[in-house]
C-alpha cells in the first residue's frame, strides 16, 4: 500500500502562552532552526525568549484563531480531505506538522500500521531551506530510523520553478486580483526571511525565492516586488525586509497594494497576522490607502490540483500505471 505525507511546518495547539511556549520550545530547539551552538543558545533561548515571547505570540495567534482552530491546521486537515477523495483507492493520504500535532513519527507509525509499504514525504515548501525542507525530512528519516522494518521513501523535491506550482500560483493570484474593489498599484510578494549567513552557507532558498518571483511575474504579465518578512534576532537577514517596504511605498506615491505570500503553502500566523493586520496596519499609517492580502493556494482548486499532479508525479511506477 502506498502512503503520502503532507508535511507542514506547525502550531501550538491553543492561542494561549502556555501552548505557544510548549510549540516554540520544540521549533527554536531544532539546530536547522537556530544554527547557534547549543552552549551558546540555550540560556537564550531558556533565560530570555521562553519567559516572554509566547505571550506575545499568543496575542498574535488569538488573532486569527478560528472555530475550526489554528487555521493552519485546519486547512491542512482540508488539503489531506481533498487530496483522499483523488487518490481513493490508490493511495493513502495523511498529513503532519515538523513541530506540534500531528507529529511526524505518530504520522508515519500509523501509516506503517495501516499496511504503507511505501512512503512519499510531501514537504509543502516550493523553495528548499534547511530551516524548513531539510527539517522535515529529518524527522522523516528519524521516525525509519527507529524501526526494523522499514517501508521505502521517497521525498518530493524543492517545487519553486516548476510550471504545475507557477501555473497555479497565477491563476489563483489572477482570480484573487479580479475580485479586488480596486486595482493595485503594487503586487508584493513577501516571504519568510532567514538569516544572510544560511545563503553563505550555501542554502539556495534566497535564489529559489526570487526565481519564484521572476516566473511568476511573467507569468502574470506585471511586475512584482520582493520582500522578506519575520526578522528575529539582531543577525543581517535577507533584504529588503517586508515591514519597511510596505512603510516606504507611501513616500514612494504608492497608494494602493496587493501583497501574496507565495513560499507559503497554507495560510498561518506569518500571512494573517504579520501581514494581514501588522502589515496592513503599517502600510496605512504610512499613509496608504487600499490594501489587500491575497489568500495563499491553501486547498484552493488550484492548489489541490498542483498537489496532485506532482505527487503522481513522483509516485511513478509505484502507483499502477493508467
Amino acid at each position: 500500500m502506498i502512503g503520502v505525507l503532507l508535511i507542514n511546518l506547525g502550531t501550538p495547539d491553543a492561542p494561549d502562552a502556555r501552548a505557544v511556549r510548549r510549540y516554540l520550545a520544540e521549533f527554536l530547539s531544532d539546530p536547522r532552526v537556530v544554527e547557534i551552538p547549543p552552549i551558546a543558545w540555550k540560556p537564550i533561548l531558556y533565560g530570555l525568549i521562553l519567559p516572554t515571547r509566547p505571550r506575545r505570540s499568543a496575542e498574535a495567534y488569538n488573532q486569527i484563531w478560528t472555530n475550526e482552530g489554528s487555521p493552519l491546521r485546519a486547512i491542512a486537515e482540508r488539503q489531506a480531505a481533498a487530496l483522499r477523495k483523488r487518490f481513493e483507492g490508490r493511495a493513502q493520504i495523511h498529513h503532519a506538522m515538523r513541530y506540534g500535532n500531528p507529529g511526524i513519527a505518530a504520522a508515519i507509525a500509523k501509516m506503517v500500521g495501516q499496511g504503507c509499504t511505501r512512503i512519499l514525504a510531501v514537504p509543502l515548501y516550493p523553495q528548499y531551506s534547511a530551516a524548513t525542507t531539510a527539517t522535515a525530512n529529518d524527522a522523516v528519516f528519524a521516525a525509519l530510523a527507529a524501526m526494523r522494518a522499514q517501508p521505502a521513501l521517497r521525498t518530493l523535491p524543492p517545487y519553486y520553478a516548476d510550471a504545475e506550482y507557477i501555473d497555479a500560483l497565477s491563476a489563483n493570484l489572477v482570480n484573487q486580483l479580479d475580485a479586488l474593489d480596486f486595482e493595485p498599484e503594487r503586487l508584493l510578494l513577501s516571504f519568510h526571511g532567514m538569516p544572510e549567513r544560511t545563503r553563505q552557507l550555501g542554502d539556495p532558498y534566497y535564489d529559489q525565492c526570487q526565481e519564484t518571483a521572476r516566473l511568476l511575474g511573467a507569468a502574470l504579465g506585471r511586475d512584482v516586488d520582493v520582500a522578506f518578512q519575520s526578522r528575529f534576532g539582531r543577525a543581517k537577514w535577507f533584504e529588503p525586509a517586508t515591514d519597511e517596504t510596505l512603510a516606504a511605498y507611501a513616500k514612494q506615491g504608492v497608494k494602493r497594494i496587493a501583497v501574496a505570500a507565495p513560499g507559503f503553502a497554507a495560510d498561518c500566523v506569518e500571512t494573517l497576522e504579520e501581514l494581514g493586520i501588522r502589515g496592513r496596519q503599517t502600510f496605512i499609517a504610512a499613509g496608504g490607502e487600499k490594501f489587500a492580502l491575497l489568500n495563499c493556494l491553501n486547498d484552493s482548486a488550484e492548489g489541490i490540483a498542483m498537489l496532485e499532479r506532482l505527487i503522481t508525479r513522483e509516485l511513478a511506477g509505484w502507483l499502477p500505471q493508467a
